[in-house]
Parts: C-alpha cells; sequence; structure tokens
C-alpha cells in the first residue's frame, strides 16, 4: 500500500494545505511588519523585538506538536485529524491578528505579542501535522518528489492569490478612507477560503506508511536519536539560512517600494466591473510568486538528473551573485529591478520542494539507522527552520530600520534609504552563502538513498508476512 501511485486529486488536496498556510505565510512576512508600523501604529524596532520573542518561543513549540502528532491515533490517521480540528481556529486568530484595537501605545504592543503569539502557536498546530502528513502518504522517493512539488505549487500559487488581492481588497473594502477597516476585512475573506483548503486536505488525502516498529514510543528515545542524527542538523541549518534569505528580501520588499523606489507609477486592472489599482510593489510580489512557481516546476526534472543536494548548491550559489548585484540598481532602473526579482526567485522556488523531499528521506534514513520512525519530530525541525530563519530575518529587519533612523509616513533619510537597499541585496546574500556552506556537507546521496529505502520496504513487507 505505501508504495502506490499517488492520483492526481490526491496531489492537488494535499496541495490545497499549503496554498493555506502560504496565503497567511506571505501576508506575515511580506505586510505584517509595514501594518504593524503604518497602520496598528507601534514603531519598527518594537515590532522587531517582538518578531524576536514570540517566533523563537513558537519554534520551540514545533517539536512538542511533532511529538504530539506522532503519538496520535484517530480512525482518520496520526496527521491528518489536525487540518479538520484546528482550521477554524487558525483562521479566526488570523483575522484578529490584522485587527487594530483603539487602545493606547502600550496596550497596542501587548494586543500585538498576544494574537502573534497565539497566531503562531496554531500555525505550528496545523502547519507541523501538515508538512509530516507526506511522510506517510509513499515511501516512493519520486512520489515524494512529486507530492512536494505540488506542495510548493499550491504553495506560491496561495501567496500569488494573497499577494495578488490584498492591496485591490483592502482598497474594495474601504481601505482607501479606513485602512484598518479594510485590513481586517480583506484578512476575514482569505480567512474563510483557507479554512476550505484545509477541510479538502484532510477530505482528500490518505495517510499509507506505517513504521517498522510502533510498539513502546519513547520520547526520549527518539530526541537522543534525533540529536545524533548528522544530516537533519545539516539540513536544518541549510533550511534556517534559506529562510533568512528569503525573510529579510521578503520584510523589506514593501518598504523597498514605499520609501526608496516611489510609487507614483500604478497600473490598472480590470475586472469586470471592478476597477483595480496595482502598485509597483504588488506587480513586484507577484512577479516573484509566479517565478516561484517555475522554480518549483524545474526542481523535479533538474533534481531527477544531477541530484537534489547538486541542485540545492548551484541554485543557492546563483541567488548569492544576483542579490549582490541587486544593490546596484537605483530607484530608476525598474525594469532590471522586476527582471532580478525573477531570477532570484526561480532560484528560491526551487530549494522549497527539496527542503520538504530531504526531511523526508532523513526520517526514511532515522527509521533505517534507529529502527524508529519519529516523521512528526523530524518534519517538525522544517517548521521550526522555517520559523527560525523567518524570526531572524524578520528580527533584523525591523531593527536595521530602527539602526538606520526609519520613520513611518515620511521622507526617508538617505541612511535608511540605503539600509532599506540592503534588505533587497546584501544581506539576503548572507543567507544564501550559510545555506550552500551547509548543504555542502550533506551526506545522502541519491545511492544510499535508495538501498535504505530498498532495506525498509522488505523489512515492512517481512511484517506484513508475519501478520498474514
Amino acid at each position: 500500500m505505501s508504495t502506490e501511485k499517488i492520483k492526481f486529486k490526491e496531489k492537488v488536496g494535499y496541495g490545497l494545505g499549503d496554498a493555506a498556510s502560504s496565503m497567511f505565510w506571505k501576508l506575515f512576512s511580506m505586510y505584517l511588519l509595514i501594518f504593524y508600523t503604518d497602520i496598528f501604529g507601534i514603531t519598527a524596532a518594537a515590532a522587531g523585538t517582538m518578531f524576536l520573542i514570540t517566533r523563537v518561543w513558537d519554534s520551540l513549540v514545533d517539536p512538542v506538536v511533532g511529538v504530539m502528532a506522532d503519538r496520535t491515533h484517530s480512525r482518520f490517521g496520526k496527521f491528518r485529524p489536525y487540518l479538520f480540528w484546528v482550521a477554524i481556529p487558525f483562521a479566526v486568530i488570523a483575522v484578529f491578528t490584522f485587527y487594530t484595537p483603539d487602545f493606547s501605545a502600550s496596550n497596542k504592543l501587548i494586543y500585538a505579542y498576544i494574537t502573534y503569539s497565539l497566531m503562531m502557536m496554531i500555525y505550528s498546530l496545523i502547519n507541523v501535522p501538515y508538512a509530516s502528513l507526506m511522510g506517510v502518504m509513499s515511501t516512493d522517493r519520486i512520489e515524494r518528489t512529486s507530492l512536494s512539488s505540488y506542495r510548493m505549487v499550491f504553495a506560491f500559487a496561495g501567496s500569488l492569490l494573497a499577494l495578488g488581492l490584498i492591496e485591490p481588497l483592502k482598497d474594495l473594502m474601504g481601505g482607501k478612507t479606513n485602512p484598518q477597516q479594510g485590513w481586517f476585512l480583506s484578512v476575514m475573506i482569505f480567512a474563510i477560503i483557507a479554512t476550505i483548503f484545509f477541510w479538502l486536505c484532510f477530505a482528500l488525502t490518505k495517510e499509507r506508511v506505517k513504521p517498522v516498529n510502533e510498539d513502546n514510543p519513547n520520547l526520549k528515545e527518539d530526541i537522543k536519536n534525533l540529536m545524533s542524527n548528522r544530516p537533519w542538523w545539516i539540513l536544518l541549518g541549510a533550511g534556517v539560512s534559506a529562510l533568512i534569505f528569503n525573510s529579510i528580501r521578503d520584510g523589506g520588499a514593501a518598504f523597498y517600494f514605499k520609501y526608496y523606489i516611489g510609487q507614483e507609477s500604478n497600473y490598472d486592472l480590470m475586472l469586470g466591473t471592478f476597477r483595480f489599482n496595482l502598485s509597483l510593489t504588488t506587480i513586484y510580489l507577484v512577479l516573484g510568486q509566479a517565478a516561484n512557481i517555475i522554480g518549483v516546476l524545474l526542481a523535479t526534472p533538474i533534481s531527477s538528473r544531477i541530484g537534489k543536494k547538486n541542485t540545492f548548491l548551484v541554485v543557492m550559489i546563483i541567488a548569492t551573485f544576483l542579490s549582490v548585484f541587486f544593490y546596484m540598481f537605483d530607484s530608476s532602473q525598474v525594469m532590471w529591478i522586476m527582471i532580478f526579482q525573477v531570477l532570484i526567485s526561480i532560484c528560491a522556488g526551487c530549494i522549497f520542494p527539496l527542503l520538504w523531499s530531504m526531511y523526508a528521506d532523513i526520517a526514511d534514513y532515522s527509521e533505517w539507522k534507529n529502527g524508529r520512525r519519529a516523521t512528526g519530530l523530524i518534519f517538525s525541525s522544517s517548521s521550526m527552520s522555517q520559523k527560525l530563519g523567518w524570526t531572524i530575518g524578520g528580527a533584523t529587519t525591523g531593527w536595521l530600520l530602527g539602526y538606520y533612523g526609519f520613520q513611518a509616513n515620511a521622507v526617508q533619510t538617505e541612511s535608511a534609504q540605503s539600509g532599506i537597499r540592503l534588505m533587497l541585496s546584501f544581506l539576503p546574500a548572507i543567507g544564501t552563502a550559510l545555506s550552500v556552506f551547509f548543504i555542502a556537507f550533506y551526506p545522502l546521496s541519491e545511492k544510499k538513498l535508495e538501498n535504505i529505502c530498498g532495506e525498509l520496504q522488505l523489512k515492512r513487507d517481512s511484517q506484513s508476512a508475519d501478520v498474514e
């Protein structure tokens, strides 16, 4: 059963789960900081510190959720039930994260800490089991890479939907005269869509892979095995570094266009009777998401030829050089800025399906080496790496804005503009360079993984024969 081919409908269903998460991941990473500074009304430095504190705490929640999911037993499986149970809490907290209460400045900051902390914990509670689900849908490495690619295509499609519609939708909801209302109502619409997507993912997917040894679950033993898992440590470092690269670029984009490029050039889009005004920020972000999808589609054929590790190395090296060169563009070179956004985003799109597929490989490696399978615990580290990278990148963005003298809704100094430019060039390049360093030491070759999967399948077949 574990090696059966997965149908198109199920792959689409699996992808819808990440479409739901990614809509909000992108809203958080690209718009939440500027929402907090320009709409909500707290300083960039305060928001950066909040991101650091809440995200570090939440990163520690991910392994707890992974352990809990590994020990969940229901007629729907270990991981799928969370997609059904947590969808509505996810939607409700997401909406109130973008609500602006009529509080004093200090109470607003407390409100932001509470709602954002709850949001990140709920995100873990649904996203860690979702990520782990791929590890038990199939043991076939090609099917896993295909699943991962479907996941990433839908993830970037969800991001594209959110980034393409959030500003026009916000205006449609009265955001031009009441931006606080516009944000709240727009995010509510995305929350309803996300709930439907999570429930479809639950309904359309199936758990197939059973552990070789499921008796006597031992948390201490699972953690000990994880701590001694060298490929896991290496991939964790590479994943954190890649997310630093991505989160700094994402977090700085809205500031870059509003305060460095300027948004005088807007473009009208007609959808039926509705007329939407697209800013350069929206065009830049939408181009990036579309290019991410191209990268995802390229990941499987390229990695099939040269391997996952080599694909990861090559695209991160290219992204490093492109990011450094990005600093050279001035505010008049919008066309080149857009071209390099596409090229860098293609590189970023390539690595994410590889990361998820490699975590599934590491779960196999751990089971082969230790005789125990801890899919949820291992996949929780992928979510943890996302949040740690996002934490470092998001906090750095807020702190740099404060350090360079950023003032919300004002003409920026030359120092502040220089800092904003660094967020889309040299700082992301540090993340890609670190990612290259880590992945160079990754030891699981395609041939070794083929042998590992073969031995594990023999054990599963032997168990099935004994049961019969």
